[in-house]
């Protein structure tokens, strides 16, 4: 079964790209010297091709594991896209079209290393590109050993925030661009931390374990809470140290949908119709944020 035009958007979880292309935006804009919009292209497309790689091959991973045939229901924003138990996308069509992504994505990189003459750039990239796939393929399954929040942070935080540094500055690893990733990394380990309340029971009869596994489906809010207020508090912090400028607490607006994500987490935590609203919120806070930053240091 062919992936069919209409479904694309489904398939690849194109809602998600946001979380790996604005931090990488970000990192390229560190430098205040000379910008290589080539290299920023070649480096945006081979993030953007791995994301939706790592996406593919996890719904693959998780129509073999069993852990998203437990509910058919497709919600959009968690339980995977639900293609492959609709019948409508197979198995063998996803893992096919995540290993085109990676070699899209590998081609980026090769000429890439060419145009910085690094092979440095070939080596941290083959790292990414393995740990991408293990985050729910075998023999490592990041995500179903309470890995997966960790591999998140460091991958949607400093790997990619530190790789745009780099390809702009040629400078790795460089303290500033590690401290200015970290609210990156907590954002978006806020929105896998969302999007695995509604998934709690399943995930479980799938041996599939999470962090909301440790701390019970009752309770994620108070860690959902904790991640967003420290992603806060660090753009507070790096404001006050000169990294950011003051327009970064624009992003203090954004605090508004985080607490109403979190009511929503306390109040239907069994409730995946209604949970759809909290993992839009934090998606909404970790976009608008974001922006903020990129346009803050940027401008």
């Amino acid at each position: 079964m062919r992936l069919q035009i209409k479904y694309i958007p489904r398939a690849f979880r194109l809602p998600f790209i946001c979380a790996s292309a604005l931090p990488f935006i970000f990192g390229s804009l560190i430098n205040k010297g000379a910008f290589n919009f080539l290299n920023f292209l070649l480096g945006l497309s081979a993030v953007v091709a791995t994301h939706l790689s790592a996406n593919l091959i996890n719904d693959y991973a998780d129509a073999k594991s069993g852990a998203d045939a437990h509910d058919r229901t497709f919600y959009g924003f968690f339980g995977g896209s639900k293609l492959i138990q609709e019948g409508k996308v197979s198995e063998k069509a996803y893992l096919q079209l995540a290993i085109f992504c990676a070699v899209a994505a590998i081609l980026c990189v090769i000429i890439l290393s060419l145009l910085l003459r690094s092979v440095f750039v070939i080596v941290i990239y083959s790292i990414v590109i393995v740990l991408s796939w293990q985050y729910s393929q075998k023999p490592l399954r990041f995500s179903y050993r309470r890995l997966g929040e960790v591999f998140i942070f460091f991958l949607f935080g400093p790997a990619l925030v530190m790789g745009g540094y780099f390809i702009q500055a040629g400078i790795f690893p460089e303290l500033k661009s590690f401290i200015l990733s970290v609210p990156f990394g907590l954002f978006t380990t806020a929105i896998l931390f969302a999007n695995e309340v509604p998934d709690f029971a399943t995930d479980i009869k799938s041996g599939k374990f999470t962090w909301v596994s440790l701390i019970g489906d009752k309770n994620a809010y108070l860690f959902y809470l904790l991640l967003e207020s420290l992603a806060f508090i660090c753009i507070g912090l790096f404001v006050v140290l000169g990294y950011l400028k003051l327009s970064a607490f624009l992003s203090l607006v954004f605090i508004l949908p985080v607490i109403k994500a979190a009511g929503i987490l306390r109040r239907f935590f069994s409730d995946k119709s209604k949970l759809t609203e909290s993992s839009k919120l934090t998606i909404s806070v970790q976009t608008g944020v974001s922006i903020i930053l990129i346009l803050g240091i940027w401008l």
